[in-house]
C-alpha cells in the first residue's frame, strides 16, 4: 500500500506540471520553426544571388575544354581551379536542383563576357561549344588532307598514331585506301573535336554525293562500280583547268576506255611518284612502271588520286557526247580537244611548242 500511494502522488505531481512543460515545448518549437524559416530564407536568398550574379571574368575572354566523361562535380572543380567560377560545390548543387547535372556536354567552350551560374549551366547543357572550320579543297590528295588535319590547332589529333587501315576502320570505310574518300567542303566542328569525327563526316558526304552521281549516270558507261566512277572523277578533277572542260575531259577518258586505249594522263604518273616528285615531270617518269602509271598500264589506276568535287563526279558519270581521244592545254586554263592523233599533234605544236 505504501508504494502504491507514493506512485499515485508522483503521478499527481507530474499531471500538475505537464501544462507548463507542454507550453514551454510549444514555445521552443515555435522559435525553432522561426529560426528554420529565417535560415531557409537566408539560404534561399544567398542561393538566388549566387545563381544570378555573374562570375568575374578577369583578363578578358577565357576558354576551357571539358573532356568526354566529365561529371558536373568534376567540371565545377576544374572551372574553379582555372579561376572561372566561385564556390564549385554550390554550382554543383544548383545543377542538381535544376536537373542539369547529368546533361552537361563535352567540348571546347569560350566565355567572352561574364556569365551567371545559370547562364553557364545553360551553355554547358546546350553544348554551346566554340566552333572552328576545316576546308578540304577539291583536288587535294590524302597526304594533303592529313597535313591539314595535323596542323589544325582546334582539332584533337586522334589519327596521329593510326595507320590508314585503322583510320578506314574508324570511319567505317570499305575501300583499299583513304584516297578520294573525303568530299571537298568546309566542315564546322566544336573546338577540340576528334579529327576522326571530321573525316567521318567528310566520308559520309562523299558517299552521299557519289551515290547521287552514280544513280544519275548516263547509260552504257565503261564503268563497273561507283568506286570506278570515283577514281575517274579524281582524274578529271586533276586534269581540269577550266570548269567547263570537265565533261569533255571525261568524254576523252570514256572514249579511250571503250576502245582499250591507255588513259595516258600525267596526274596518275605524278601520284604514283608520291613525295619523290619534285614538280618536274620527265620522260623517264612516263616510262617507269608503277601501279598508277597510265602510260604503261591500261585501265583505271587501283585507287583514286585525289578528292573530286561534285562537278567532277557528275562529269565522270555524265560525260559529253564526243569522239575526242586527245586534249592539250591551250595555256589559258582551257583545253583543245581532238579526235585524231594528227589533229592532236598539230594542236600540241600550236599550243605547247608555239608553232603556227
Amino acid at each position: 500500500m505504501f508504494y502504491q500511494e507514493k506512485l499515485e502522488a508522483e503521478l499527481a505531481r507530474a499531471n500538475k506540471n505537464s501544462p507548463k512543460r507542454a507550453s514551454l515545448l510549444g514555445r521552443l518549437l515555435a522559435w525553432l520553426s522561426v529560426l528554420l524559416l529565417l535560415a531557409a530564407v537566408a539560404i534561399g536568398g544567398y542561393g538566388w544571388r549566387y545563381a544570378h550574379t555573374p562570375f568575374p571574368l578577369d583578363g578578358g575572354p577565357r576558354a576551357f575544354v571539358l573532356e568526354r566523361g566529365t561529371t558536373m562535380r568534376m567540371a565545377a572543380n576544374q572551372l574553379a581551379a582555372e579561376g572561372l567560377v566561385e564556390s564549385p560545390w554550390l554550382l554543383t548543387v544548383l545543377a542538381r536542383l535544376t536537373g542539369d547535372a547529368g546533361r552537361i556536354k563535352a567540348g571546347s567552350y569560350e566565355l567572352s563576357e561574364p556569365v551567371t551560374p545559370l547562364q553557364l549551366l545553360a551553355k554547358l547543357t546546350d553544348g554551346d561549344v566554340s566552333s572552328a572550320t576545316l576546308t578540304i579543297v577539291e583536288g587535294w590528295n590524302w597526304r594533303q588532307v592529313k597535313a591539314a588535319l595535323a596542323k589544325d590547332p582546334d582539332l584533337r589529333h586522334d589519327t596521329a598514331s593510326m595507320d590508314d587501315a585503322a583510320i578506314l576502320a574508324a570511319i567505317g570505310a570499305k575501300a583499299p585506301s583513304p584516297e578520294g574518300l573525303f568530299f571537298p567542303d568546309t566542315y564546322h566542328f566544336g573546338k577540340q573535336s576528334s579529327d576522326i569525327q571530321v573525316l567521318k563526316r567528310a566520308h559520309e558526304a562523299m558517299q552521299k554525293q557519289l551515290a547521287a552521281a552514280w544513280e544519275a549516270r548516263a547509260a552504257n558507261l565503261p564503268l563497273q562500280s561507283p568506286y570506278e566512277a570515283l577514281t575517274l572523277a579524281s582524274i578529271v578533277e586533276k586534269e581540269t583547268g577550266a570548269a567547263n572542260d570537265r565533261p569533255m575531259i571525261s568524254s576523252v577518258f570514256h572514249n579511250r576506255m571503250r576502245i582499250g586505249m591507255r588513259l595516258q594522263t600525267d596526274p596518275t604518273v605524278i601520284y604514283g611518284l608520291g613525295e619523290a616528285f619534285d614538280g618536274n615531270l620527265k620522260r623517264v617518269h612516263l616510262e617507269t612502271d608503277t601501279p598508277y602509271n597510265s602510260y604503261t598500264r591500261g585501265g583505271l589506276p587501283p585507287t583514286p588520286i585525289a578528292m573530286p568535287g561534285m562537278a567532277a563526279l557528275l562529269a565522270a558519270t555524265n560525260p559529253a557526247s564526243s569522239k575526242a581521244l586527245y586534249f592539250v592545254a591551250k595555256g589559258d586554263g582551257s583545253s583543245y580537244f581532238s579526235s585524231t592523233l594528227a589533229e592532236h599533234n598539230q594542236a600540241v605544236r600550236r599550243y605547247q611548242l608555239g608553232a603556227k
